[in-house]
């Protein structure tokens, strides 16, 4: 009887560790999957001026309420969504109570589509627009993580809480390397806006997109939200050389390097008959530089004919400049057609500042992506004015036929006037 006891008390705590071993690990792969969930937190100007009525007949703060709504109706499952505002609870004139407006209304984790609705209902129109104080909230409400992260701003005016300046925050919170990539919405937007929230974007890598009706709101801000939801890529670095010849050979992917200011990289990349090259490059200015600068990216044959050029001019204000090309290899005869090899050569055109070091060179991300090439009848990069022949004949022939008319009629009032 006390053996017998024994041996099942035995195999009750063989069951219990087992049991505890079992649950352990499954604990930390929970725990594994939320660190490594994508995080979005989105802005929301709730300042004085969203009460205009000039969006589709509506307010401002009416048609942000629509696009949330609609936005966390279709947020992915995987996604840790957060809402943050500002301008939203102080309605008084004292300007250093202002700029500290901004709260989270809805914490970042998993989504109480509910819960959260129901919080955005509540926004009325308030206070002043502290951007910057605003963006820094945002990166704390995303620390920690491994995951991809986004904050999207959606804002009707620029930042009334100057010397803050929301664009030096946004590199502030690049140059930290936590992967934050920050995109901009403007509202109704004019010169001033467009250009705050379009250098927001670019210091951290996002995008800047101006909005005037509701359903283009909601329609962007989910394609940033399912963005966030993607698998984050990594670059892989490679050293370009200084020819063609000697350069290494990419498929599709993201690469980087450094370039050393004014000089250029060059890399190969093979493009089989029927497929297009889309080819982009950014290089960075990790260091002080002269206000003006440009980048150019150029697609040339082995034999050093340019095939197509991509080319942008940056001024001081952004950090990043960018430029990209697309180039179609049209399809052969040949039932084995060897592959075109093609040469891309970037070059810069950035001059340090004074006592600033020139090495190592500047951060290069390079894009490179191959794929089916277009429909011969309707692409227009492919085959010049592609279906625009037929408008361009058309109209030559309306004019041709006016011409003839309008002659007619001309002579025929002349030869009426000498009768008369």
């Amino acid at each position: 009887m006390i053996r017998t006891q024994r041996l099942a008390a035995g195999v009750g705590a063989l069951l219990a560790t087992l049991a505890v071993g079992i649950a352990f690990p499954s604990g930390a792969v929970a725990d594994e999957t939320t660190a490594n969930a994508p995080k979005v937190d989105l802005v929301l100007d709730v300042s004085g001026s969203m009460r205009a009525k000039d969006i589709d007949g509506g307010t401002r703060m009416a048609a942000a309420k629509q696009a949330f709504n609609e936005v966390l109706d279709a947020t992915p499952e995987g996604v840790r969504l957060g809402i943050r505002t500002l301008g939203a609870n102080y309605p008084g004139d004292d300007r250093q109570t202002g700029c500290k407006d901004t709260a989270q209304l809805y914490p970042v984790g998993p989504l109480d589509r509910t819960e959260a609705k129901t919080a955005v209902a509540t926004l009325t129109p308030t206070g002043w627009t502290p951007i910057g104080p605003a963006l820094l909230k945002a990166a704390g409400d995303l620390d920690g993580g491994t995951g991809s992260k986004r904050i999207v701003l959606i804002s009707d005016g620029e930042d009334t809480c100057a010397p803050l300046d929301p664009c030096v925050v946004a590199r502030e919170i690049a140059a930290k390397g936590i992967g934050l990539t920050i995109d901009t919405l403007g509202l109704v937007p004019n010169v001033k806006m467009r250009q705050q929230l379009s250098c927001i974007a670019e210091a951290t890598g996002g995008t800047y997109t101006s909005v005037e009706h509701t359903d283009e709101l909601a329609d962007k801000v989910n394609q940033l939200v399912d963005r966030a939801a993607d698998p984050v890529v990594t670059p892989v670095a490679v050293g370009g050389a200084d020819s063609c010849t000697a350069a290494p050979t990419l498929k599709s992917g993201l690469f980087t390097d450094r370039e050393e200011f004014g000089r250029q990289r060059w890399y190969r990349v093979d493009v089989e008959p029927g497929k297009e090259l889309r080819a982009s490059v950014s290089v960075a200015a990790d260091r002080a530089v002269n206000p003006s600068h440009g980048v150019l990216l150029r697609a040339v044959t082995v034999h050093g004919r340019e095939i197509v050029r991509g080319e942008a001019a940056g001024t001081g204000r952004t950090d990043v400049v960018s430029a990209g090309l697309r180039y179609p290899k049209a399809e052969s005869d040949e039932d084995e057609a060897p592959a075109e090899t093609v040469c891309l050569q970037v070059t810069n055109s950035f001059s340090p500042a004074a006592g600033v070091k020139t090495t190592p060179g500047m951060p290069l991300e390079l894009t490179v992506d191959v794929v089916d090439g277009p429909s011969p009848a309707s692409d227009v990069a492919s085959f010049g004015l592609g279906r625009g022949w037929w408008l361009l004949g058309a109209l030559v022939l309306a004019g041709f036929v006016a011409g003839l008319l309008w002659g007619w009629l001309s002579r025929w009032r002349v030869a009426i006037w000498r009768t008369n």
